[in-house]
């Protein structure tokens, strides 16, 4: 004898629940789609026309001339170097001040004899004054001079 399943034979009792996961899997499917989406659109719809003109290097309106393999001063490696070191570690700044708001309220609660606000707060004053000193010392070495 064969039975039927049914719905309720699949549904845990608790209901259906939403895992944790879901909206991280939404998210990557929008962002998949939208490429693919955006890709797919720009071969149908964009134009199909070639030519030399069109396969041609395009420098802001101007004819490209010279090499473009000519060597530019270390000085401007330096400082893109330097702009990403501070950019990348003021993204750090984003989780430390999720977790010192906590602990800095619980430090002016005394839970517990919490220090943590503290211990935090300094371990932050640490990493800004690493950071002072490579500015420093780039500074003094001369690499802001752009003369």
């Amino acid at each position: 004898m064969t039975s039927l399943i049914t719905l309720s034979d699949v549904v845990p009792p608790g209901g259906l629940q939403v895992s944790t996961w879901a909206p991280v899997v939404l998210l990557l499917v929008i962002a998949i789609g939208f490429a693919v989406l955006n890709v797919a659109l720009s071969i149908i719809v964009g134009p199909s026309r070639t030519g030399k003109v069109k396969e041609s290097t395009y420098e802001s309106g101007m004819v490209p001339f010279g090499d473009a393999r000519r060597r530019f001063n270390v000085r401007f490696y330096i400082v893109a170097m330097i702009f990403l070191v501070f950019d990348v570690d003021i993204i750090f700044f984003y989780p430390w001040a999720t977790i010192f708001a906590p602990a800095a309220h619980a430090t002016a609660q005394g839970s517990h004899g919490s220090s943590a606000g503290i211990a935090i707060l300094v371990e932050m004053a640490v990493f800004i004054a690493i950071l002072m000193v490579a500015y420093l010392y780039a500074w003094g070495k001369g690499v802001f001079r752009w003369d």
